[in-house]
């Protein structure tokens, strides 16, 4: 087996911008002489060298590139595949499938990076001013890209009417969670010198005020949830040849979690506007909507009118648990930041992504069902506690061990997601390849290579 390694990854690892100066980096290295587990004491001659030698810039922390590379590749399958396995494709309403992992992924592993990015903070101030810009250019860039502005990959045309473009999305949703986490760990934590110790009760105490700020948003989702009353509401629809329809949904409800008369959908309506919000939403799938459910399928009849009316799965209401995926991603950075051993961190991940993992279960079993387009509580626990998980395996496998080329590629990927994720997950790549065709547009690349003319 590989002998195990250990290092103290410095502020800018993987968390970007804002990076320390490369003189307070530390290179805490642990060897394995008493297990995997264990840190071996330098001797004095070896810390008087290392006290008089310039320390190295800290490496990256190749398991998070890793685990953002699984990810991007994880949502590139389900997205081209899940239409031919429904195994695999988004849930139609409650309950979660694997592409239903990929989002809180990209969530908690943002959470973690930002650790890294914000270690250290000398103008809170300016660090404020960096995030809302880096924040304003990624929803900026979510809105070209999932806005409606890009069209099929057939269609060489583009643009939005400004009156009916979306406004929330992956991305928006992204930046959203990453500003208010950014915030947290700029202006909420605990003094420097504070004491960890060697348990988890000192970290919470020094990250306290975040821990509060992710209860309040918990509690504000989960009130507003079940406790707005959703009134009868109503929508207009243009069909193919122009006709305009109009449909009525009858509600009258309070604490209903079903496709049509919950109060996520009725926030986004009020708030954003029926016209800014996703027209294919993933409930189509559901018996209700489609009689090849769990595909997509023309509708059956008596069909209720919802099935027919836009819901946005990132809206408003639900990015509030999206925000606590990503504090709970940032907490498990701290870990990494405050314990030195593989131990500790192993462990400090383990007990709370496990907990969380089986509070989901229960609160499913008990009736807070698991859905994705709600992001309900126990589908917060559930996926952010698999994602602890996850994380804590590929750091085994990968930092403590080792073992790096057989995952290269997923480093790779990870280190350059944005740009794998606009270039092939927004369908950027094939647009700009169906736009090169010879004398018609159906003699394109993309025939050519066999994905679609």
């Amino acid at each position: 087996m590989a002998t195990a390694k250990s290092v103290d990854f410095p502020a800018d690892a993987n968390g970007g911008g804002l990076a320390p100066n490369p003189t307070e980096a530390r290179d805490d290295i642990e060897a394995a002489g008493g297990g995997a587990w264990a840190s071996t004491t330098a001797s004095a001659a070896q810390t008087t060298a290392a006290a008089t030698t310039p320390r190295p810039r800290g490496q990256r922390l190749a398991s998070l590139d890793v685990f953002r590379g699984i990810t991007v590749v994880l949502m590139i399958v389900v997205d081209d595949v899940g239409g031919l396995v429904p195994a695999i494709s988004h849930s139609p309403w409650d309950g979660v499938t694997l592409a239903d992992f990929v989002f809180p992924f990209f969530l908690f592993i943002s959470g973690v990076s930002l650790t890294f990015a914000y270690k250290r903070v000398a103008n809170k101030e300016l660090a404020t001013k960096n995030a809302v810009i880096r924040a304003s250019k990624l929803f900026l860039l979510g809105l070209l890209l999932q806005g409606g502005f890009f069209h099929s990959i057939h269609d060489l045309t583009y643009g939005v009417d400004v009156r009916k473009i979306r406004l929330m999305g992956v991305l928006q949703r992204i930046a959203i969670a990453y500003l208010t986490v950014a915030l947290c760990e700029i202006w909420l934590r605990g003094s420097a010198s504070d004491d960890i110790g060697t348990n988890g009760n000192g970290l919470i105490n020094r990250y306290r005020h975040q821990l509060f700020v992710g209860l309040v948003l918990t509690v504000t989702y989960t009130a507003l949830l079940y406790g707005m009353y959703v009134p009868d509401w109503e929508f207009d629809v243009t069909s193919t040849d122009n006709t305009l329809r109009h449909f009525m949904v009858k509600c009258g409800v309070r604490g209903d979690t079903g496709p049509g008369c919950n109060a996520v959908g009725m926030i986004d309506r009020r708030v954003l506007g029926i016209h800014h919000l996703y027209t294919h939403p993933v409930y189509l799938k559901t018996v209700q909507c489609s009689i090849n459910s769990p595909e997509n399928g023309p509708l059956p009849s008596g069909a209720p009118t919802w099935c027919e009316a836009p819901f946005d799965p990132e809206g408003l209401l639900s990015s509030l648990m999206a925000i606590v995926t990503c504090l709970i991603g940032l907490q498990i950075g701290h870990v990494i930041v405050h314990f030195k051993r593989h131990g500790d961190r192993i462990v400090w991940w383990s007990i709370p992504s496990l907990s969380l993992l089986i509070v989901g279960f229960l609160l499913d079993l008990f009736g807070l069902h698991l859905n994705k387009s709600l992001y309900s509580l126990s589908y917060t626990c559930v996926t952010t506690g698999t994602a602890g998980l996850f994380f804590a395996g590929i750091y085994l496998l990968v930092d403590v061990y080792g073992y790096k080329k057989a995952v290269f590629p997923m480093e790779w990927v990870g280190k350059h997601a944005l740009i794998v994720f606009v270039l092939v997950a927004c369908n950027i790549a094939p647009i700009l390849l169906h736009g090169l065709y010879w004398r018609d547009p159906e003699n394109n690349l993309l025939k050519f290579i066999g994905i679609g003319g």
